[in-house]
């Protein structure tokens, strides 16, 4: 019983990843652009999220400084802190002093920068705080959201996807269980870096 639950999750995360892929990829494909033509012209990437998607803003923000697959120079980004990055709980409307973020931004984003902001739900306040400063400072923003904590099919992106604008970069994860949207937005930023890897280092040799 229990292996077969376990085989199930494995089954569902492969469903979804496979019938996002043909939605998200032209997304995801826009996002790499920005973050390219960021870090070409000397800005830089700040990235945060609330609960485990502050994890992966984390990680992401380490790969793009350190290295993805391939040695190269480091490339300028900044996971924004937050004091509450081991809880999933934190992911909601009501979140703890809401303008953590969006201080952060205004203190370090300048203009030709990129926000990258995750949110499962789409309902972060401080995530909708921080598009809002990024909008203010004349950043760019990608976000990466979902369809969880009932913002439903008819509302995609839930708060934060309402604020973003024409010129930002949505890649929302067509599922309602936040979970499985964590695991989409961790391939969506490994498929950002290796975007960007590709594009400033050539094709690798066996690579996809």
């Amino acid at each position: 019983m229990l292996e077969q639950r376990i085989q199930q999750h494995f089954i569902d995360s492969a469903d979804l990843k496979y019938q996002a892929g043909p939605l998200l990829s032209k997304p995801i494909s826009q996002a790499m652009q920005a973050l390219l033509a960021c870090v070409t012209s000397g800005g830089k990437i700040l990235a945060c999220g609330s609960g485990i998607s502050g994890l992966l803003a984390s990680q992401f923000a380490a790969q793009f400084v350190g290295r993805f697959e391939r040695e190269r120079p480091g490339l300028g980004a900044i996971a924004l802190p937050l004091d509450d990055a081991s809880d999933p709980a934190s992911d909601t409307e009501a979140a703890p002093d809401p303008d953590r973020f969006a201080r952060q931004v205004r203190a370090l984003g300048q203009a030709g920068d990129v926000l990258l902001v995750l949110s499962a739900s789409g309902q972060a306040g401080t995530v909708l705080a921080a598009v809002e400063a990024a909008h203010s400072r004349d950043m760019s923003v990608i976000a990466l959201l979902g369809n969880a904590a009932g913002s439903g099919a008819s509302n995609p992106g839930g708060a934060v996807g309402r604020a973003l604008r024409e010129t930002d970069v949505q890649v929302c994860v067509p599922h309602e269980r936040a979970a499985r949207i964590h695991e989409v937005h961790l391939l969506a930023l490994h498929c950002l870096c290796d975007g960007v890897d590709a594009q400033l280092l050539g094709e690798q040799e066996g690579s996809i």
